[in-house]
């Protein structure tokens, strides 16, 4: 796969399917407890949207050395997180959901934590890409031995950066061919589909409701229900099962230029800006309405993707831009 229009559809198409599959797992966030397809649906799409967008970040994120990256990451990373941050903090104030008005820097918001570990990430390749595969392995214990440090939580992201870091290292380690053979052999679709259904099928089954914050990874193996000398044990398993999906789902991705590909280079716009959306509907919602709308499937998958056509649109991104990328 080289560096050709033809990757760049193929990435398109799969950022775009990633960034539905996030508005709406945060759409059905707070129904899946009253529905078990809700629930199968949300651990599944937890199991490896986030892990599979952080390794298509790695693996564009391979001319760290070039001059001037850091200062680009700084400028189109680190400050819209702090923008973005502060405002909301006010959004949430104004809706409510909280009490008074703290800019709170080192804590992220919601989402906003994926900002400030792809920032932290950047950082980290400068000392663990020159080790290639051995720090791969190196990144991959530290995020097994972070879940044993009681306090690790969501101050600077610091557990969901370490634990997340093995796929965007990942990604900036594959080149194009080896990627290409992992997800463009002859057995690659058919391997693909039974990987996913298997792992629907396993989810479905078999998932403990209480292990939902696994997928999460934003606290320490004490704080998800008591710590056990094997839980680093689990998470390296969750490790293998999560890039087999990912890889199972990109499988399945096609290489062909669609209307929605376009929405694939503004993924971060919906991402930035679809929690306006979900948690005012979530304000505005009376809580008798829940049982019906959680019954809903086809509201809610309608839902979700007008949320990523209007956020995904160029009039968005035109007059929000100079939020997002610090561009006017």
């Amino acid at each position: 796969m080289a560096l050709t229009s033809k990757r760049s559809k193929f990435f398109d198409n799969a950022k775009f399917i990633l960034i539905f599959l996030v508005v709406f797992g945060h759409l059905i966030s707070p129904l899946k407890e009253q529905d078990g397809i809700l629930f199968t649906l949300y651990t599944f799409i937890f199991l490896f949207h986030m892990p599979a967008f952080i390794l298509i970040s790695g693996y564009f994120a391979k001319g760290y050395k070039k001059k001037g990256y850091l200062k680009k990451s700084v400028k189109k990373i680190l400050v819209p997180y702090l923008i973005f941050q502060i405002i909301y903090s006010i959004y949430y104030y104004v809706i409510g959901q909280e009490n008074r008005l703290n800019f709170d820097l080192l804590h992220p918001h919601w989402t906003l934590w994926f900002l400030l570990s792809l920032f932290f990430w950047n950082l980290l390749l400068y000392a663990f890409a020159r080790m290639k595969w051995i720090g791969f392995a190196a990144a991959i214990i530290m995020g097994i031995v972070i879940g044993y440090v009681d306090n690790v939580g969501s101050f600077l992201s610091l557990s969901r950066t370490i634990v997340f870091f093995p796929y965007f290292l990942l990604g900036f380690l594959l080149n194009g061919n080896q990627l290409k053979r992992v997800i463009r052999s002859k057995f690659s679709l058919p391997a693909g589909m039974v990987i996913i259904m298997a792992t629907w099928l396993f989810i479905g089954l078999g998932f403990p409701k209480d292990a939902v914050p696994w997928l999460l990874a934003d606290t320490s193996y004490e704080n998800m229900g008591g710590m056990e000398w094997t839980d680093g044990l689990i998470r390296a398993l969750q490790y293998g099962l999560t890039l087999m999906v990912v890889f199972g789902f990109l499988a399945l991705i096609p290489s062909t230029q669609y209307k929605l590909t376009k929405i694939g280079e503004r993924t971060l716009y919906v991402y930035l800006l679809h929690g306006f959306i979900i948690k005012s509907l979530q304000a505005i919602v009376p809580d008798e309405s829940l049982p019906f709308i959680s019954g809903n499937y086809l509201l809610l998958i309608l839902l979700s993707f007008i949320i990523c056509l209007i956020l995904g649109s160029y009039f968005i991104k035109k007059y929000t831009r100079p939020l997002v990328e610090l561009k006017v």
